[in-house]
């Protein structure tokens, strides 16, 4: 059965503000420099570098796509996780590794 957009949404959000809190906890615990800007479709994060990992939901195409420094990937929601069409990883884990190698910070979920 397709996912409808509302679901789409919501399992977006969710995810969107799991990143969100484990990246406060961060901040707080590890004294660490990262800002947030969570804005309509888009979750921005910019480090201390002034790099980008720029998370945006594509509501056309149900996918969550995200650009890093090292490249762009499209994650789609696949038997209750999101996973990266190419690669098959999973997106928080991706999320996680590609903060710390971006930026430094170790969070966790």
């Amino acid at each position: 059965m397709a996912m409808t957009d509302t679901e789409f949404h919501q399992l977006a959000d969710d995810m969107f503000q799991a990143i969100e809190n484990a990246i406060e906890t961060a901040i707080d615990e590890q004294d660490a420099d990262l800002d947030i800007d969570a804005s309509g479709n888009v979750l921005q994060l910019e480090f201390v570098d002034g790099s980008k990992i720029v998370i945006n939901k594509q509501e056309p195409l149900h996918e969550i796509w995200v650009a890093t420094r090292f490249g762009g990937y499209h994650f789609g929601f696949v038997e209750g996780k999101w996973m990266d069409g190419r690669n098959g990883g999973e997106f928080m884990l991706f999320v996680q590794e590609s903060i710390e190698r971006q930026g430094g910070i170790k969070l966790s979920f």
